[in-house]
């Protein structure tokens, strides 16, 4: 009994030494910590470059601006040369024809009128007479309606084409103010017409 219990010391410590051995201590792997990246700042979007406005006739009026953007003018022109300043028509227009006896507009009157309608939007505020005559075949009542009528055919024309009804005034004249004699087909022909003249 002695005997055992004198080789238990020897035994506990063969155990211990034999755990030892296998629980060595193991190498210690360290890292090193991570070096912080220096947060960059977000890159704003490229902005487009701005773009330039043309300038046609190269005055530094931008053609936006430029009333004349085809010529080289100057600020205090709006753009344009200073000897460019158109005068203000005269609106006299009396190359309104008719055939007898109609108030129905030619066609070869549609250009003059379109290039009547482009000054009349120039000057939006301006007021017209549209001044109707006749030629002297037929009775005066006759004329005189002839002649309203034109000149109602020539306002029905205009306001189609964007003129405000409310500057433009119709008068009859009939066959009281001949342009040329009556005597003639050809001078007969000149004074059916439609005469346009600026009130104010």
């Amino acid at each position: 009994m002695r005997t055992s219990f004198n080789k238990l010391p020897i035994l506990t410590l063969v155990i211990v030494l034999a755990l030892f051995a296998a629980c060595k201590p193991k190498k210690l792997i360290t890292q090193a910590p991570p070096v912080p990246v220096e947060a960059r700042p977000a890159q704003e979007p490229a902005k487009p470059a701005p773009v330039a406005e043309a300038d046609t006739d190269g005055d530094g009026i931008v053609d936006s601006k430029d009333n004349c953007p085809n010529k080289a003018g100057s600020a205090s022109n709006n753009g344009c040369p200073e000897t460019a300043i158109a005068a203000e028509p005269s609106f006299n227009y009396k190359n309104i024809l008719f055939e007898f006896n109609s108030s129905v507009l030619k066609t070869s009157s549609y250009l003059t009128l379109d290039d009547i309608v482009r000054e009349m939007k120039k000057y939006p505020d301006m007021k017209f007479a549209l001044n109707g005559h006749s030629s002297s075949e037929g009775t005066e009542t006759r004329n005189m309606t002839l002649s309203i009528d034109r000149a109602t055919a020539v306002k029905s024309y205009l306001i189609t084409a964007g003129i405000n009804g409310r500057n433009l005034e119709v008068k009859g004249f009939g066959e009281s103010m001949p342009v040329n004699t009556n005597n003639t087909e050809a001078a007969r022909q000149q004074n059916r017409r439609v005469e346009i003249k600026k009130l104010n």
